[in-house]
């Protein structure tokens, strides 16, 4: 079991060097980049404004973090690059810890509508026709808009959020890439304090507390599950615990300046099974097939068809049929862990430089296993490039030196 098991949780925690010198987070300047071309999609779309709420999309394009609540928090872009604030009157301080004295902050008191007030400042800024809402708003905001602004044709803002955020620039890729880095490292760590009779919960906290300690955020999320479980593409509740001959799924991640990690593993505990060697061989080759076909302007269903093509002739599918890959091959990711756009059948969205995308055909074999390799790519100039490189082996799954 090369680089499984062998350690312990105290050894390997004590190892880590924390180095986060490398990190640049996302300047004003980028952000400021990033409306600019917000307005240029409005311009060429017949857009008037684009109605951000408390999202991630307020995020990427302000710099502004703020919670979802009944309250409307937001800003207001015009299609000619004015950027302006909605927020309940006693928040005024503290929107503008983050967005300074400067920024042009709209406020509204708790007995009036701030949907009214949207609607007051399009009309002081004479703008009419389209406007574009964050398609993440709330429906209480979404109504609350529509009635205020009747005279507007109200459509959803990812034609405008999406186009943008699903290509990264170089400075959200490097961003994503330290934080694959460690992600890859704590996988690592965690196979080695492997044994059996160990829970599924000791090896979840110690990938968390690994995170941690290597300057990335907790854990955004984590699946350990072992043996038949890992046949269920999100794992099962409860806990677990590991037996020789088990197979092994570890599906977790964390954040770099609020960008996204996410990578799977699947290995034996012991030694592994025609049966499991073989399969794990195939997921491997899917997950292959699906990078080679991601080339510029390829249709993104095609990546998706790709995998299941070697799946489907090895007698797994087809489809979404079981045994074989319940869901799409893989997912956007960035700010958010799944976001535009998707590696699905029907998505003749083709793939552009700046793209990023999960690679996780996953094979679910009812009453057995499942396997799951999950890596992440991005398009670059010339191409398909990854994050991490494929696992190597179902019993040597980091590639372990000699």
């Amino acid at each position: 079991m090369r680089g499984i098991g062998g350690s312990s949780a105290a050894v390997e925690l004590a190892a880590i060097h924390k180095d986060l010198s490398h990190v640049k987070p996302i300047t004003a300047t980028e952000r400021e980049q990033r409306r600019h071309q917000a307005c240029r999609l409005m311009q060429e779309q017949g857009i008037a404004a684009l109605v951000l709420t408390a999202s991630t999309s307020l995020y990427y394009f302000t710099g502004l973090s703020w919670y979802q609540s009944e309250r409307m928090v937001g800003a207001v872009l015009t299609r000619e690059g004015k950027l302006i604030f909605v927020s309940p009157a006693f928040e005024d301080s503290k929107l503008r810890e983050t967005l300074g004295q400067e920024a042009d902050i709209r406020l509204w008191e708790e007995d009036e509508s701030p949907y009214a007030l949207v609607a007051q400042m399009l009309a002081d800024e004479k703008l009419s026709g389209t406007v574009a809402l964050d398609e993440a708003a709330p429906f209480f905001i979404a109504e609350g808009l529509r009635h205020s602004l009747a005279g507007f044709n109200l459509i959803n803002g990812m034609v405008v959020t999406a186009a943008c955020r699903m290509h990264k620039s170089a400075n959200e890729i490097a961003l994503m890439q330290a934080a694959k880095n460690i992600t890859l490292e704590v996988h690592k760590r965690a196979a080695r304090i492997l044994r059996e009779g160990i829970s599924s919960f000791e090896v979840a906290d110690f990938i968390n507390q690994a995170h941690r300690a290597y300057g990335g955020s907790s854990s955004t999320f984590c699946i350990v599950s072992f043996g038949l479980p890992t046949s269920i593409p999100h794992g099962p509740d409860g806990v677990q615990f590991l037996k020789e001959g088990d197979m092994v799924l570890i599906d977790t991640g964390c954040m770099i300046e609020r960008y996204h990690s996410d990578i799977t593993r699947s290995y034996v505990f012991g030694e592994p099974t025609a049966r499991q060697r073989s399969m794990w061989n195939l997921e491997k080759e899917a997950q292959a097939a699906a990078f080679d076909a991601a080339q510029l302007g390829v249709p993104c269903e095609e990546v998706d068809l790709a995998a299941r093509r070697v799946l489907e002739a090895a007698g797994l599918g087809p489809g979404y049929k079981t045994p074989g890959l319940p869901h799409r091959t893989g997912h956007g990711i960035g700010l958010d862990i799944h976001e535009w756009t998707y590696l699905v059948k029907g998505n003749k969205t083709p793939l552009a430089q700046g793209m990023c995308f999960s690679n996780e055909p996953m094979i679910c074999l009812d009453g057995e296993f499942g396997i799951r390799l999950e890596d992440h790519f991005y398009m670059s100039e010339l191409g398909p490039r990854w994050f991490t490189e494929q696992s190597y082996a179902v019993d040597d799954p980091f590639g372990a030196p000699n």
